[in-house]
């Protein structure tokens, strides 16, 4: 058997994981009693059981049913205290999966209605990462992200407060949910002020629609990273537009098979959009539902699309790359990279 080198040791970036979606399971179940939260019989087991639970998102029943068990356990976080403990906990798992950069994606108005309101949410979870930054060593920082489902109104909000936060550790604005609601269009205003105050733009899109929705984000968004976009894979113009301008895009392979994207993992286009020439960053999305953290996505392209390690590295380094840290921390990290490659297998 070839020997191979421990991904979990390989650094790397991680550009695609939401602030709920990053908790232990055993915090959430631990919150939940402490609150008296009756979480979801199927979340339930799913946590007390090892195994994700059963999600398939490719209809509106399905993706109503996964954001039903997100709600449950977002209604877990109520003080501050909890935020604190959920980023230092992610921080922590970053670190043993190998990631040595975090841009943590969060939509503040979820939790502003228990924190005091919007700006203390925003204060709190900066502080809590500052927090995490300092205990850990690890490199992290926040994207804010709208919601399609709401008025594009409230994603203007949330773009000038993003923008109000951009010294404090604010590096991004997205926008997710169902990306079948709400068009990409509705919401270039908002993209237009996070741009204007020197924010990434990083939207999801090609995930539960085709590559129309990519395009879209690069048309009307101006996107500098995809969230997901896999589905971009189906259109090799499209492709070829996403290598030229070199828009990183943040593939989620054990999501895209729990949500019903594709049957199995090796049914991801990860080799047909790395071939292709276009930036991946592998991210985990939401590990709490999905019972998987970063290093298991390299894991995957390693054991069901054949990749060595020496492509493995050069998916950190895209990892990296398409990151927003500063110049010095990217040259650190990809030095790094460099010398994982470089060990011997083992």
């Amino acid at each position: 058997m070839e020997r191979v080198r421990d991904l979990s040791e390989l650094p790397k970036a991680h550009l695609h994981l939401h602030f709920t979606g990053s908790m232990r399971p055993a915090t959430l179940l631990e919150l939940a009693d402490k609150y008296g939260v009756r979480l979801p019989e199927a979340l339930t087991d799913a946590l007390t059981g090892g195994e994700p639970p059963r999600l398939r998102a490719t209809d509106e029943r399905g993706w109503f049913r996964f954001q039903r068990l997100y709600d449950a356990a977002r209604s877990c976080l109520r003080e501050p205290e909890d935020i604190r403990r959920l980023v230092r906990e992610a921080a922590e798992e970053e670190l043993r999966d190998g990631s040595r950069w975090l841009e943590i994606q969060v939509d503040p108005t979820s939790y502003a209605p228990r924190l005091g309101g919007l700006i203390p949410a925003m204060e709190i979870i900066l502080d809590s990462v500052d927090a995490a930054v300092r205990d850990t060593g690890i490199g992290m920082r926040v994207l804010v992200a709208a919601n399609r489902m709401k008025h594009p109104l409230d994603a203007r909000t949330l773009a000038r407060l993003a923008v109000r936060y951009a010294d404090r550790g604010v590096v991004g604005f997205g926008l997710s949910n169902d990306e079948r609601r709400g068009m990409a269009r509705d919401f270039d205003r908002a993209f237009a002020i996070a741009r204007e105050g020197g924010l990434l733009s990083a939207p999801h899109g090609g995930e539960l629609t085709g590559p129309a929705s990519v395009r879209d984000c690069l048309d009307d968004l101006e996107a500098d990273r995809i969230g997901h976009g896999v589905r971009a894979a189906e259109d090799p113009w499209l492709l070829q537009r996403l290598a030229d301008r070199q828009v990183t895009c943040e593939v989620c392979p054990a999501s895209n098979v729990a949500l019903g994207v594709y049957d199995k993992p090796e049914d991801v286009p990860l080799r047909t959009l790395f071939e292709a020439g276009v930036p991946l960053a592998l991210g985990a999305d939401d590990p709490l539902l999905f019972g998987s953290r970063l290093a298991a996505q390299y894991e995957i392209a390693r054991l069901h699309h054949g990749f060595t390690d020496a492509e493995l590295a050069e998916l950190a380094r895209q990892s990296v790359r398409g990151s927003a840290a500063p110049r010095d921390v990217k040259e650190e990290l990809l030095a790094g990279v460099d010398e994982w490659l470089a060990a011997p297998a083992g």
